[in-house]
């Protein structure tokens, strides 16, 4: 890749999560936990079917798979969870997030690749903070053992992502 181009593609990828990016939930708010976690759990897998089908490497397609397959569990996990807990879980994308996932279609090959493992890295460093934050300070104890049971498959993304982007892929 040419310095001509990893400038903006770097920016682009900086801004495209920058401007997507969605605020922390607040602390003892079980509701607003599940919504918050089961829209990236809804997020993350359709990207990661992006990924599987878009990737230019094989190592952001495998990525982009485990994803899937991960964040769909979570996501029916947080369902039994919440019901548990009587709290309602969304069942559809938000804006927000199809503006992520719209902007990421305006990438293609490395540069795809590149965005994707940024915003990935950005979304589940977010997503370890907020897991933390729920098993340590919830009030219900299903989502509390939710967010423990999830919580190291969240991490094994985050550094997964992050190990990437240091391959320089």
């Amino acid at each position: 890749m040419s310095k001509k181009l990893i400038i903006p593609v770097l920016l682009g990828a900086s801004a495209l999560f920058a401007a997507t990016h969605k605020p922390f939930y607040a602390i003892g708010s079980d509701g607003s936990f599940v919504v918050m976690a089961a829209q990236a759990d809804m997020m993350i897998a359709h990207l990661g079917k992006d990924a599987e089908g878009r990737g230019a490497s094989e190592s952001v397609k495998q990525f982009g798979k485990s994803l899937v397959q991960d964040h769909t569990t979570e996501y029916q996990e947080l369902t039994v969870a919440a019901a548990k807990a009587q709290d309602v879980i969304p069942k559809g994308l938000d804006r927000q997030d199809i503006r992520t996932i719209n902007a990421l279609n305006c990438y293609s090959g490395k540069a795809f690749d590149h965005a994707f493992l940024t915003g990935q890295a950005t979304e589940h460093e977010r997503l370890v903070r907020a897991f933390k934050q729920e098993a340590e300070h919830g009030s219900n104890a299903d989502l509390k053992a939710y967010a423990n049971k999830a919580l190291p498959v969240i991490e094994k993304h985050l550094h997964d992502a992050e190990d990437l982007l240091k391959q320089k892929i």
